[in-house]
């Protein structure tokens, strides 16, 4: 595959740039957006409102009016009828081919203006009587500021001519797949032949487009199942455990193990037990237990006479785990250490000291991935809420060891198609099995017209002995959002509700403030915690179990769905009160249904999916992952089937191919993939 630079000046270069494209092989597969039917004439009498058309017209006058805009306005005409044109913006080279009499073939929508018919900016050129009109449909192609159409167009046609669409796909496995050639589908879909149904074209259902999509996901899933290959060759710690520690641990819990729980722990056992590293994600709905299943795997490393790191994004969430580790494994003789940025100076060299010596578990924020913070033996590397994390942050934590496992786990349950596409790379375990005890949740939609209903609500709900949440998105007033802010919000509560103790969390306070009032919440002494996303993940405290969000048509479903999932957590019949502002836009309103409506994360992620795409489910996995840019993860799940199949056959028996295929679709973005 030849990786040939494009031929353009230096000016040039930097904007394809900005596009991806580097060599002539990103412009065979810089596929159009949509496509002008520029091979027919539309008479004027044909033309309907709203219409895209190519008209012929011959300028009958053109004249610059001031009046309410400068504007150019020309009227022209063909065998049928009249229709004005109008430019707020043009040149004096524009206005000359524009001149009376000029014979012009303009394309552009025709709509109904005061005089008749009218174009806005309509794209035109000008003619002689008898020029033929062109053969193909007219490519418009993704672009970006000051690069134009035309250049594009000239730059796509000239590989088209040159390049190397050689097929990747064995012949056998193509016809097994139904599937056309590449070059016939590259070369129609930016060559259009006239006849070509539009809607097909735009739909991206025709089979060259299906072919180029196989293709781009064939792509994607071999090269995060040659990563998940490469890390299989590397060697890891073999960490079997030489007592019962896991066993000792799971006797003092006042409760079992889910048979999702004990699947996991199985299959995250035999991947502890192996010479190469683990890859595993364990993903879990809100409340699933993912905590005590990554304890009984550090406990597994430790008994084999190694380290585990424990990992979290926030303080709160990071001291969450802590304490629950320590109460759950001191008892037992293990020491587990704490690192975060907010240790003093003292604090921090000792658990330091114990964290390069005798520490058994080391649970902290980023704080654990900074220099000067050493290991004695690191094996297994536990990361929750990966999404949160970058790719250099995790890589970080791997690099404290001698290539530890790595287990991480998400509170964001991933839909099937895009565990299947975006994490190919990695073993995937899911917790799909509520702990019992775990007590279902109303949803309840409010205006914020009717806040003094909520609040006393939130009243009454303490008065019967428990304790409630209310999030708030911001922290200070925002000229731009006008949203009701934490701090405005813990001072109105204080007035509303006399007698209650009101208290207030977010994320600027300092970490020993914060930790402080989480404590006081835990321990029953504050009856309303104000608070901003803070508390999104992480915080468990059985007797609250009332949640009210405001202004929830601005949160995203994930936050909503984690959000909802810190009550329901003791004996209590639970509530979430969504307060929303009107009026709400399409997006915030599909939102608000699906978490009405739904309780099941997994179904509220694939229906995320759908209006997110999957640019922000996958977080800061992307910088290490190219997004898809042809295939629909809900459209095309069966090319992702199909192409994780064929991906493992290519590699075993067509390696050359495979790399031939890398090429042609990542080229140098592969190396991206390697973390």
């Amino acid at each position: 595959m030849s990786l040939a630079p494009i031929r353009a000046s230096d000016a040039l270069k930097k904007k394809l740039a900005k596009l991806g494209l580097h060599t002539e092989a990103d412009l065979l597969v810089h596929l159009p957006l949509r496509y002008e039917d520029e091979t027919r004439i539309t008479e004027l009498a044909r033309a309907f409102t709203g219409e895209a058309v190519q008209l012929e017209l011959r300028v009958l006058n053109n004249e610059i009016q001031f009046k309410p805009r400068r504007q150019m306005v020309v009227r022209a005409c063909d065998d049928s009828g009249e229709i004005t044109l109008r430019f707020f913006s043009f040149y004096p080279n524009q206005q000359a081919a524009l001149s009376e009499g000029s014979r012009v073939r303009v394309f552009g929508e025709v709509r109904g203006g005061f005089f008749g018919l009218e174009m806005v900016h309509p794209r035109f050129h000008k003619i002689a009587e008898g020029d033929p009109l062109p053969a193909e449909m007219t490519p418009i192609y993704p672009s970006t500021a000051g690069l134009a159409t035309s250049a594009l167009q000239k730059l796509i046609g000239r590989a088209l001519a040159d390049g190397d669409l050689s097929e990747t796909l064995p012949d056998e496995i193509r016809q097994r797949l139904k599937l056309p050639g590449l070059a016939r589908s590259i070369h129609f879909l930016h060559r259009p032949p006239p006849g070509t149904d539009v809607d097909t074209l735009h739909a991206r259902n025709h089979p060259a487009w299906r072919r180029v999509k196989f293709d781009e996901v064939l792509a994607q899933q071999l090269s995060l199942r040659r990563a998940y290959l490469a890390r299989r060759e590397q060697g890891a710690p073999v960490l079997v455990a030489q007592d019962d520690l896991g066993a000792r641990l799971l006797d003092r819990l006042p409760f079992g193990l889910t048979g999702a729980q004990l699947r996991a722990m199985a299959e995250i056992a035999g991947d502890l037990a192996q010479p190469y590293p683990m890859q595993r994600l364990l993903q879990g709905d809100v409340g699933a237990g993912k905590t005590i299943v990554a304890a009984l795997a550090a406990c597994q490393t430790i008994s084999a006479g190694w380290q585990a790191a424990f990992m979290a994004p926030t303080e709160i969430l990071a001291e969450q785990h802590y304490l629950k580790l320590k109460d759950w494994l001191e008892p037992l003789g293990v020491r587990v250490a704490w690192l975060s940025g907010s240790l003093k100076s003292k604090a921090k060299r000792e658990q330091l000291a114990a964290t390069a010596a005798d520490a058994q578990l080391v649970v902290g924020t980023h704080a654990l991935i900074q220099d000067g913070v050493d290991f004695a033996r690191l094996g297994l590397a536990i990361v929750d809420e990966q999404h949160r994390f970058g790719v250099a942050q995790r890589l970080a934590l791997r690099k404290k060891g001698s290539n530890p496992h790595q287990l991480m786990m998400s509170a964001t349950p991933i839909p099937r198609t895009l565990a299947m596409s975006y994490y190919a790379d990695l073993d995937v375990t899911v917790l799909d099995e509520l702990p019992p005890g775990r007590t279902p949740i109303k949803t309840r939609l409010v205006a914020d017209n009717r806040r003094q209903d909520v609040v006393g609500f939130v009243k009454k709900h303490v008065e019967e002995g428990r304790q409630a949440y209310w999030v708030c998105p911001l922290i200070e007033e925002s000229e731009a959002l006008q949203l009701q802010t934490a701090q405005e919000t813990y001072e109105q509560l204080f007035v509303d509700l006399p007698g209650l103790t009101v208290g207030l969390v977010h994320g600027r306070l300092k970490a020993d403030e914060k930790q402080a009032v989480m404590a006081a919440f835990a321990a029953g002494d504050i009856d309303v915690l104000v608070a901003t996303t803070v508390i999104e993940v992480g915080v468990d405290v059985p007797n609250a179990s009332l949640m009210v969000i405001e202004h929830a048509e601005r949160f995203g479903l994930s936050q909503l769905h984690q959000l909802r999932g810190r009550v329901g957590r003791g004996q209590y019949e639970s509530s979430c009160v969504l307060i929303y502002a009107g009026p709400l836009g399409e997006i915030a309103r599909q939102r608000l249904k699906i978490i009405f409506e739904h309780t099941d994360g997994f179904e509220i992620a694939r229906q995320d999916l759908q209006i997110r795409g999957p640019g922000e489910f996958v977080g800061a996995r992307q910088s290490g992952v190219p997004l898809l840019r042809y295939a629909d993860l809900e459209m095309d799940a069966d090319l992702v089937e199909m192409a994780r199949e064929v991906a493992e056959e290519m590699l075993t028996e067509h390696p050359d191919l495979a790399e031939k295929h890398l090429q042609r679709w990542l080229g140098a973005r592969e190396e991206l993939l390697k973390s």
